[in-house]
């Protein structure tokens, strides 16, 4: 070996033994390679806990889907779904001017539409397949509209006898609970269901019943309705007259009156008007010029007539108690409150079935109902026993239509062999 290289290869141990070195010089070269085929990829990898950082708002998919929360306001939702906080309130301003936002309720479904770059492009929100509201972009700001769903009616008859209860008969029917309270609510200035309700009456509901794609989606407004206890019938006839409908006796009479038969949902009536009753707590025979409903403690006391507060507040035996003065020279007085209703106070307008407290056991009381009483003419009583004038009745121009409205309806009511019947009993 030449001197030179001598040299060299003492200061480079590797070129006395050559494999290593090409080893070394190939490796370096399938390195190389690996470098040149993987950099232009490299803007588009990603470094671990940093893709969330940096990818742009909405690029998973072009439509957010969630709820409502229980608790959770509209913003708070839409915040969820990806919505920047500004884009949110003015979703949620344009929404107030369809709907009640505090009324809002849990489980309500949103969906947030994105466009290209990812910011919210409209914003579905469905209460229920009929009740669909859409908030786009418009001009400087967003705007809400209802959509359009086209429905289909069907008119259906349901008949039956009371069992145990009138909620229960119909529930057997797979009916809600909805068409229980709006079948009593028609006939509530006439009879008393609490009271007057038993086992063999007999109830007739024609009730519209919506579909939207051929599926059922609530029930719609009773068009008739015929209730039969111990040989009376009650019946109400929905009719229109102009923009603004009613239900009404055959006849023609309102069925809506100037008071409620009865001020709250109650198990019994624990004590009648009495001009002499036994004190439970006095001793004594004493005058007991009220009705009182025994109901679990927190039931709602609802006005059983238009009316404005003349009293609220502590009255010594009575408890917390609620007086209303009502037109026609008439009072009502609601003994033994545990609580009153939002906004009840002196000189405060209340309308009929208004929440103006809740049944306690305040004062002198043996257990939680509530004491009404009806003041006429400056005496008490006996609401039981009142006879409250009914509304306004047919308007003489629509007496025709109004009578062969009723009489198909009463027909199709009286009918069992309609197309689409439901009876049990």
């Amino acid at each position: 070996m030449p001197l030179y290289r001598q040299k060299i290869a003492n200061r480079i141990p590797s070129l006395r033994h050559p494999r290593p070195l090409i080893l070394g010089l190939g490796l370096a070269f399938v390195l190389l390679l690996t470098v040149v085929l993987i950099l232009p990829w490299a803007p588009y990898t990603e470094v671990p806990g940093t893709a969330e950082r940096s990818a742009p708002p909405f690029a998973a998919s072009p439509v957010a889907a969630g709820h409502l929360g229980r608790r959770g306001t509209l913003s708070e939702a839409l915040a969820r779904l990806g919505a920047p906080r500004d884009t949110a309130h003015r979703i949620a301003t344009a929404l107030r001017e369809m709907l009640d936002l505090r009324r809002l309720r849990p489980g309500d479904r949103l969906e947030l539409h994105r466009a290209p770059d990812g910011q919210p492009s409209r914003l579905v929100y469905t209460q229920t397949p009929l009740d669909v509201y859409e908030v786009a972009p418009w001009e400087e700001g967003w705007r809400a509209a209802k959509r359009e769903i086209p429905v289909e009616r069907r008119v259906v008859r349901i008949a039956g006898d009371v069992t145990s209860s009138l909620f229960e008969s119909l529930e057997a029917l797979g009916e809600p609970p909805q068409l229980v309270l709006d079948f009593v609510e028609i006939f509530a200035w006439t009879f008393d269901f609490n009271q007057d309700s038993q086992p063999g009456d007999q109830f007739r509901i024609l009730v519209e019943k919506l579909y939207t794609d051929g599926a059922f989606v609530k029930n719609g407004r009773i068009v008739a309705a015929e209730y039969e206890s111990e040989g009376a019938t009650h019946a109400g006839i929905f009719f229109a007259q102009g923009d603004a409908g009613a239900y009404y006796t055959p006849a023609g009479e309102a069925m809506r009156r100037a008071f409620l038969r009865s001020p709250l949902e109650f198990t019994r009536i624990s004590s009648g008007y009495s001009r002499g009753r036994r004190h439970p707590i006095l001793g004594g025979v004493r005058p007991h010029l009220a009705v009182d409903y025994a109901a679990p403690a927190g039931t709602p006391v609802w006005a059983v007539a238009d009316g404005v507060v003349e009293y609220a507040g502590w009255k010594g035996g009575n408890g917390l108690t609620v007086t209303l003065r009502h037109r026609a020279d008439f009072k009502t007085m609601y003994n033994h409150l545990s609580r009153l209703g939002k906004g009840i106070r002196r000189a405060a307008r209340v309308r009929q079935r208004q929440v103006i407290g809740f049944v306690g056991s305040t004062g002198l009381s043996t257990g939680p109902h509530l004491d009404y009483r009806v003041v006429r003419n400056g005496r008490f009583v006996d609401p039981l026993r009142q006879t409250f004038l009914p509304g306004a009745p047919i308007h003489p121009q629509a007496r025709a239509a109004f009578e062969a409205a009723r009489d198909r309806l009463l027909r199709e009511l009286r009918n069992p062999a309609g197309p689409e019947d439901r009876r049990a009993g």
